[in-house]
């Protein structure tokens, strides 16, 4: 069997046979492996061999080394080198499959076990890292060594060397993982030899050997970055913590990727309730629990009855140890109890954490399990509180256990969890009903002591009325503040006649129902009425703006109401502007409304339209020149939010995120199949830039289910696509193709020239992040074409700069200049400044072989629109491009400068590229 070999020295073998190859035979197999799959034409090949100077009589020297080539190569008797056209049109075609070429074989390893080793089960990450072995097994060198020298193989040479340098590092994360601490150090410490300025590879070095009890070694590993850092000019003030941190014995063993990312001091916890009263008893126990061993993990269970008071004792319980825990505090509500919507599941809350604890989306991998193995280690070495309120099972709380030494966890729930007391080690602590005197000082806190002093009988009768149950309480006691011209005897009377009895709402021998009751029916009419409708929103908090379209009533009156229910405490404000419902209160609230009740089926169908109308225009803000989704009219009543700009509009994508897709999967229940894959369209470019991949994955799955149930072949193609572009980013490119086949097939038979076009694109992109570039251009050349076809002005610009782009990566550097010229020019027209600033950036890279001077043109101006529109990332990746630039035109001074402005934005976003950055200018310092 033929075997090619290109990692280290071209070589090729027939059957293990040597097959021997001349200089200009191993440049022209060189230039066919880098089009693999393409036909080159004739004339590309001469321009490349002979680095655009042929000497004459060029093509016929060509065809004389073809044709020797072909017969070197020969296999089984069937020519390899294949011959496409003739005469001046003649091309070239590499006919090899993949596996006979020794780079694709090990990016497919490498991607492969990649895979199995975020998986975070044990044994498959053992498996990945003995597929990672075999891959990094396969160099024996420098990749195409004898031809690097020549441009056309820089880029293949520069994305096989970056897929090795990551390979690497995986491979000793998965090592680390596994406890095999020393043959992680084995594999790092040659790329440490090869870029001693990688902090991240020095990071991981010395966690390995710390892990180890190489103490000493770990330290001088730190200790010597510091110092060649320190003579660049540059600090490191990660990698000095590290030291201090292993002299001091206080780092963990290392579990991989979290040790690359910057941490934050969250807290999350929401606010210590003001009239928090008794339990004293019980706060000191936990106290102790928490505290006694700060060298484990311990938990502590809360459990009790539904309205006992439990979420207000965790919270004060947090806040009364903060200082124990000064790398921060985690909150999150798992929603267990909810009479509607969909509890959170423990993905959701991880995604959480890792926002909080400053984890760039970019780094967060794609599976849950990987997820916590990420959280896990972010904790690691701190001392962090974890609150987990109103969990239901034990799967909810289990990965969100840090399980890190210094670190502690709260569990809050209505059931005793003994799941996680037998396996985790939770310890217990149930809370029962207040005491009769914490419940006289409960009222007394809220009505004045005075009120409650001249009224004991009454009093009395209140708390036996209540049951002693906090919630209860805490109702009668906001009616009596909120009326002090009413006698507390008269509201025990009042409360003693107030409603009948309901079981789901019987606590003990009290009837909880009827202090609800009690208190709802002594609300205005129009409060009333939102309260009742408050019932069918579909996510966990309810905003005003929201709460006005549920109610078809102007935002004002609703305020009014709002603030009626907060003073009853029949609705808490629990962050500033949302409002949540006690969950035994909303199950209250749903059973007013009679099934199958028109006003209620109305106001969900209103709701639900008041997230599709301020989701879709807010996403016309974050993508102001996608081509427009009109949604149908909006029902009478429903008031759509509008945002003055983008910040604001991605302010309230992050505040809304779990209700959108509470509403989602509402309108799916409903049957408002439309509002589905509408929604999943909408929210679709802010799990892109938020890096939420399992949400996009989960609404577009919804998406395609609901378009089918339609019977829209237009919305399930465009459903498809939003599900490929989910799979391109977690990686899963045989995924994302088969649903870009989906669409594309779907568009191809309602000749949508347009939805075929974007898809054509999204494969071209697919293809670009594979490495084959090839491919891309072949895609985008289609799309190019089918947007030319269909007059869709926007696409065939955009796809002119994707056409030259891909032309600039395989060095046809006339044509990238072309055809992002009549990109930037159709930009200008339509008044894109993004596109525009895109195909500036292009044109910079595109010209930089060719006219220093352009380059640097088109970068500057490129620069000064991504400053204008606020856009940082890309003002960084321009910044340092335009450093290259001007490195390349021996101005080091400047360049040095603008990665210097690149560093500091790319540090402020914890993007992983700042150390490349870092290493620029390390290795640009002037002696």
């Amino acid at each position: 069997m033929l075997r090619i070999s290109v990692l280290g020295p071209v070589q090729v073998s027939d059957d293990d046979r040597p097959v021997r190859l001349g200089p200009k035979l191993v440049a022209l197999l060189a230039i066919l492996l880098v089009e693999a799959g393409s036909a080159v034409p004739a004339y590309r090949v001469v321009e490349l061999m002979w680095a655009g100077t042929p000497p004459a009589g060029a093509r016929a020297t060509l065809r004389s080394h073809v044709s020797h080539l072909r017969r070197a190569l020969r296999a089984v008797g069937e020519p390899v080198v294949r011959t496409v056209g003739s005469g001046t049109g003649a091309a070239y075609l590499l006919d090899l499959p993949d596996e006979a070429v020794d780079a694709h074989r090990f990016e497919r390893w490498c991607a492969q076990g990649r895979q199995l080793v975020a998986a975070g089960d044990d044994d498959l990450t053992e498996r990945g890292v003995a597929t990672l072995q075999a891959a990094l097994a396969l160099w024996r060198g420098p990749a195409f060594a004898d031809v690097a020298d020549h441009p056309f193989v820089r880029p293949r040479v520069a994305r096989l060397e970056a897929v090795r340098r990551a390979a690497r590092r995986d491979c000793a994360e998965g090592l680390a993982a596994l406890g095999r601490y020393a043959e992680a150090v084995a594999q790092l410490s040659g790329p440490l030899a090869d870029d001693p300025y990688d902090e991240g590879v020095r990071r991981l070095l010395a966690l390995a050997l710390y892990a180890e009890q190489r103490v000493d070694e770990a330290a001088e590993v730190c200790r010597e970055g510091l110092v060649l850092l320190g003579e660049r000019g540059l600090d490191a003030p990660g990698l000095q913590a590290l030291q201090r941190d292993i002299l001091h014995r206080r780092v963990p063993s290392p579990r991989g990727p979290a040790e690359h990312v910057k941490s934050a001091r969250p807290c999350l916890l929401p606010p210590d309730p003001p009239q928090f009263v008794g339990r004293a008893a019980e706060l000191a126990a936990a106290r102790r629990l928490l505290l006694a061993a700060p060298a484990g993990s311990p938990t502590v269970l809360v459990s009790g009855l539904a309205g006992v008071g439990k979420t207000h004792f965790a919270v004060r319980l947090a806040h009364s140890v903060r200082d124990d825990f000064p790398d921060g505090q985690l909150y999150v509500d798992m929603r267990g109890y909810g009479p509607i919507g969909t509890p959170a599941g423990p993905g959701e809350a991880v995604r959480g954490f890792l926002d909080a604890l400053a984890v760039p989306p970019e780094r967060v991998p794609a599976t849950l399990e990987a997820q916590s193995g990420l959280y896990r280690s972010m904790l690691a070495g701190r001392r962090v509180l974890v609150v987990v309120d109103n969990v239901r099972e034990v799967e909810q709380a289990r990965p969100l256990l840090p399980g890190a030494p210094g670190c502690a966890t709260v569990v809050v729930s209505r059931n005793q969890l003994s799941g996680l007391v037998v396996a985790e080690g939770a310890r217990p602590l149930r809370l029962d009903l207040l005491t009769s005197g914490e419940s006289r000082e409960l009222l007394g806190r809220r009505v004045g002591a005075g009120r409650v002093a001249a009224e004991t009988v009454a009093v009395e009768q209140i708390v036996d009325a209540c049951g002693r149950l906090p919630l209860a309480l805490a109702i009668v006691a906001a009616r009596a503040a909120n009326h002090p011209e009413f006698t507390l005897r008269a509201l025990a009377g009042e409360l003693r006649t107030g409603g009948g009895g309901l079981d789901a709402f019987a606590i003990g021998d009290t009837d909880v129902r009827a202090v609800f009751s009690w208190s709802y029916h002594a609300l205005p009419a129009a409060s009333a009425r939102l309260f009742r409708l408050l019932a069918l929103h579909p996510g966990p908090d309810v905003t005003v703006e929201a709460a006005a379209s549920l109610a078809a009533s102007p935002v004002e009156r609703v305020r009014v109401a709002v603030r009626d229910l907060a003073a009853a405490h029949l609705l808490v404000e629990h962050v500033p502007g949302r409002y949540a419902l006690h969950d035994l209160l909303r199950a209250y609230a749903d059973e007013l409304i009679p099934a199958g009740d028109g006003e209620g089926l109305s106001a969900l169908r209103r709701v639900l339209d008041h997230c599709l109308h301020t989701a879709v225009g807010a996403d016309r803000l974050l993508w102001p020149h996608r081509d427009p989704l009109e949604p149908p009219v909006a029902v009478e009543g429903v008031c759509p939010e509008v945002f003055a700009d983008r910040e604001a509009a991605l302010g309230w994508f992050t505040a809304e995120h779990q209700v959108l897709l509470a509403a989602l999967d509402r309108a799916e229940r409903s049957g408002l199949d439309g509002h589905v894959w509408r929604l999943a369209w909408a929210t679709t470019n802010f799990f892109a830039r938020r890096g939420h991949w399992l949400d996009w994955v989960r609404v577009g799955e919804s998406s395609v289910a609901a378009a089918r149930r339609q019977g829209d072949q237009a919305a399930e193609a465009e459903a498809y696509r939003i599900l490929g572009g989910a799979h391109v980013r977690l990686r899963d490119f045989e995924a994302a193709r088969a649903h870009y086949g989906q669409a594309l097939e779907l568009f191809g038979r309602l000749d949508d020239l347009v939805g075929q076009g974007f898809t054509c694109r999204s494969l071209g992109w697919l293809c670009e992040q594979r490495g084959d570039i090839s491919d891309a251009l072949r895609y985008d050349l289609r799309a190019l074409e089918l947007f030319r076809r269909a007059g869709h002005e926007r696409g065939v610009a955009n796809t002119h700069n994707s056409v030259g782009w891909c032309h600039a990566l395989l060095g046809d550097h006339g044509q990238a200049i072309d055809h992002c010229r009549r990109s930037l020019a159709l930009l200008e027209g339509l008044g894109d400044p993004v596109g525009m600033a895109g195909a500036l950036d292009s044109l910079g890279y595109a010209y930089r072989e060719v006219d220093l001077g352009e380059a640097l043109a088109c970068y500057q101006r490129a620069l000064g629109l991504y400053q204008r529109l606020g856009d940082r990332m890309n003002e960084a990746f321009t910044l340092r491009n335009l450093g290259e630039a001007q490195r390349g035109g021996g101005d080091l001074g400047a360049a040095r400068e603008s990665w210097r402005q690149a560093l500091d934005i790319f540090t402020g976003l914890d993007h992983p590229d700042a150390g490349q950055v870092r290493a620029l200018l390390a290795e640009t310092a002037p002696p």
